[in-house]
């Protein structure tokens, strides 16, 4: 019977580079996650790949899936919703596979509920300067939303406790070597991982 795998959550605000640094995560050739790809009803970002950085749904759909408790967690967000399928989540993990979700702050707090034993991960910019430096960076946003998404931001932050570890994202590549070293300490972790060594000691 193989090691059940642990489910993954990083979250942060909007243009703290979540996007970016789950690509850099998969792009390294020892990654072992598998990558739950969420929906949304936002329109795609030049670039973005249906089906590889979003399942991109018309609200009509993502309301029947609401319905249908076809949603691990889902939130609305700046007046798009944004959730993650279920079963492929429970599937995986039971494989023992780790799973790697990149979602926002309301959709962690449900998960952590459903699965208290998952790993969640905050990505923090360097500053609010910053953040607002990189969300009108993007050239997507109108002065409204700029202000509506750094507004979520601050309240965002003010949720850090219900994360276990919080990441900086100051250099991609340094963001990705502190969240591979983080899972990779959860693996021995005692909780996670006393139970088989218990059963071990009582094999005769």
């Amino acid at each position: 019977m193989s090691d059940k795998g642990i489910l993954i959550v990083l979250s942060g605000p909007s243009g703290v580079g979540k996007g970016t640094v789950r690509k850099a995560v998969f792009s390294r050739p020892d990654a072992k996650f598998e990558y739950s790809i969420s929906m949304t009803t936002r329109k795609p970002r030049e670039g973005e790949v249906d089906g590889v950085d979003y399942f991109f749904k018309s609200k009509e759909e993502f309301e029947k899936l609401i319905e249908e408790g076809k949603l691990l967690e889902y939130a609305q967000y700046v007046g798009n919703y944004y959730g993650t399928p279920v079963d492929y989540v429970k599937e995986t993990l039971e494989a023992g596979k780790d799973v790697f979700l990149e979602i926002e702050v309301q959709g962690a707090k449900q998960v952590r509920d459903k699965f208290p034993d998952g790993l969640f991960i905050f990505l923090m910019p360097p500053s609010l300067d910053e953040l607002r430096n990189r969300i009108v960076g993007r050239g997507t946003e109108s002065v409204d939303l700029i202000h509506n998404r750094m507004e979520a931001a601050r309240k965002e932050i003010e949720l850090t406790s219900m994360y276990d570890y919080i990441v900086v994202n100051d250099d991609v590549e340094r963001a990705v070597d502190k969240i591979n070293a983080i899972v990779q300490a959860e693996h021995c972790r005692s909780e996670r991982v006393i139970d088989k060594y218990i059963e071990m000691l009582e094999v005769k």
